[in-house]
């Protein structure tokens, strides 16, 4: 699954550096703003990892966001807290955020490759809009933003 993910983004660089060197560290990072989304990235390419997701958890790091690719479509059942979803495009546009997806809930977006969690609050915290773009990279010494 990874290897046909990795062929059907490899024009675009969203995914790119997570799918060709998974080992390496990488922050979320919002090029409108600057800020850092998430220090902690936790890639959920394949069947088994995106069926599981967040279950069995208690929470999520506040610095930490689940990637789930290729992903449309989130759901909370079974889940112990509430999370915030943002669905991006091939290119790491935003097309929706869904703040406070509470336990038992669902949510999708048309036109998404991927699916980003974060704990409850997140976003608006971070001050994520539609339309922002979001990019992979690795973590700089002194880079802008925080993930707070």
């Amino acid at each position: 699954m990874v290897a046909s993910l990795g062929r059907r983004v490899a024009t675009v660089n969203f995914l790119a550096p997570l799918l060709d060197a998974p080992e390496n560290a990488y922050v979320l990072r919002n090029e409108r703003t600057g800020v850092i989304l998430a220090t902690a990235i936790e890639p959920a390419f394949d069947s088994r990892r995106r069926r599981k997701g967040l279950l069995g958890r208690t929470g999520l790091d506040p610095d930490a966001a689940m990637i789930l690719a290729p992903c449309g479509t989130v759901h909370t059942f079974f889940m112990q807290f509430a999370i915030d979803v943002v669905f991006v495009r091939r290119d790491g546009t935003i097309v929706k955020i869904c703040p406070d997806l509470k336990p038992w809930r669902t949510a999708f977006a048309w036109g998404a490759l991927a699916a980003i969690e974060f704990s409850a609050g997140g976003a608006a915290r971070r001050d994520v809009e539609r339309g922002d773009s979001l990019v992979i990279e690795p973590p700089t010494p002194h880079g802008p933003g925080t993930a707070g």
